[in-house]
């Protein structure tokens, strides 16, 4: 993949900040069509349903499977040059902070990747809970939750100063990768057929996993032409959502993929709701749910911090690398998402609409 002439043209830095910005908008355009969040999955799981949201977070976790372990046997993307694989893992953060995610993103009614999405297209409570889910993101990296997070991050960390590839680990074949995500496409489109769902929907679904595979492309790619030291990475929303806000907020922004995929997604996400007549403003629905989605997005920055990724970076991104602790923090959301579902919703006679 030749991507020097982008590169010499236009700049390392502005380069970088492109490739997120493509990947966003893939994303945004996808995830928008496809109504994909894996929050809808777990309600559906919690409440003993296999329909279209299961479906279409299946797909989507498939498919990125297929791509990104199919760019690796191509020798197009290096999983262990990723950051989250490169860096030591947190064994206690990817439990207790894929805990914290999962129940808050019940609370808020959508996974921080659908709040994204989903302000993008005239939600205004998603508006809210995005913007606060930035700034407590941003105090769990740098500012005064920092402590804390760092704090249950040291209680079990992962040995050797690096993260733990499962495949490596389990002394698993190299294209087991390749084979388990054709399998979970299989069980993904057997759903999906059992749901009613139309051609339309799957191809958005498996669009949000190639938006995950062409950011790991890209950044690897960059990462082997460029001078400087590239962050090798791919979508997900907890740092880059931080990083963003605060791009706009300092003197000397610099230019990087997350400040890219961020208003990618909102480019992709507005432009596919304006043109299929799907946008429309939307407002709280009273004052209780106000302070739900608010204390929701809360525990979703900083689960999402502490976990090292939130529903797409540690569910999709992180997971198609196999890296051990995002599988870990993935697991971790669907309990803490089934359970408060179970306690808060199905008790309490709670609509599961995102």
């Amino acid at each position: 993949m030749d991507i020097l002439p982008i590169v010499e043209r236009i700049g390392e830095a502005p380069s970088n900040a492109l490739f997120g910005l493509m990947t966003g908008i893939v994303f945004g355009v996808a995830a928008q069509k496809a109504r994909f969040c894996l929050r809808a999955a777990t309600v559906e799981f919690a409440r003993r349903m296999l329909d279209s949201s299961v479906a279409v977070w299946l797909l989507c976790f498939s498919t990125a499977l297929v791509w990104v372990q199919g760019a690796t046997l191509l020798g197009l993307m290096r999983p262990e040059d990723a950051r989250m694989m490169a860096v030591t893992g947190s064994w206690s953060g990817a439990i207790i902070g894929g805990l914290i995610f999962g129940v808050g993103m019940v609370l808020a009614r959508g996974c921080s990747g659908r709040l994204l999405v989903l302000a993008a297209t005239g939600n205004l409570r998603s508006v809210v809970s995005g913007m606060i889910f930035a700034v407590v993101a941003q105090m769990s990296l740098h500012g005064w939750l920092n402590p804390v997070r760092d704090w249950l991050a040291r209680l079990w960390m992962t040995d050797g100063g690096t993260n733990v590839n499962l495949l490596t680990a389990l002394r698993l074949p190299d294209w087991f990768g390749l084979a388990l995500g054709a399998t979970c496409a299989v069980l993904a489109l057997l759903i999906a057929r059992k749901a009613g769902l139309g051609a339309k929907r799957l191809i958005f679904g498996s669009g949000v996993g190639f938006a995950v595979a062409l950011g790991w492309v890209l950044t690897y790619n960059l990462s082997q032409v460029a001078f400087d030291p590239v962050t090798v990475t791919s979508a997900t929303f907890t740092g880059p959502s931080a990083n963003t806000l605060m791009f706009f907020l300092i003197p000397d922004p610099v230019l990087e993929f997350d400040v890219g995929l961020v208003p990618g997604v909102v480019i992709g996400a507005f432009a596919a709701s304006y043109f299929s007549g799907e946008f429309k403003w939307q407002g709280f629905e009273g004052e209780a749910m106000m302070r739900r989605s608010m204390t929701g997005a809360v525990l979703m920055g900083f689960g999402g911090m502490l976990a090292g990724g939130c529903a797409i970076g540690a569910g999709v991104t992180g997971g198609s690398i196999f890296v051990a602790t995002a599988w870990v923090a993935l697991l971790a959301m669907w309990v803490g998402a089934m359970v408060t579902d179970v306690l808060v919703d199905q008790r309490g006679g709670q609509a599961a609409t995102v």
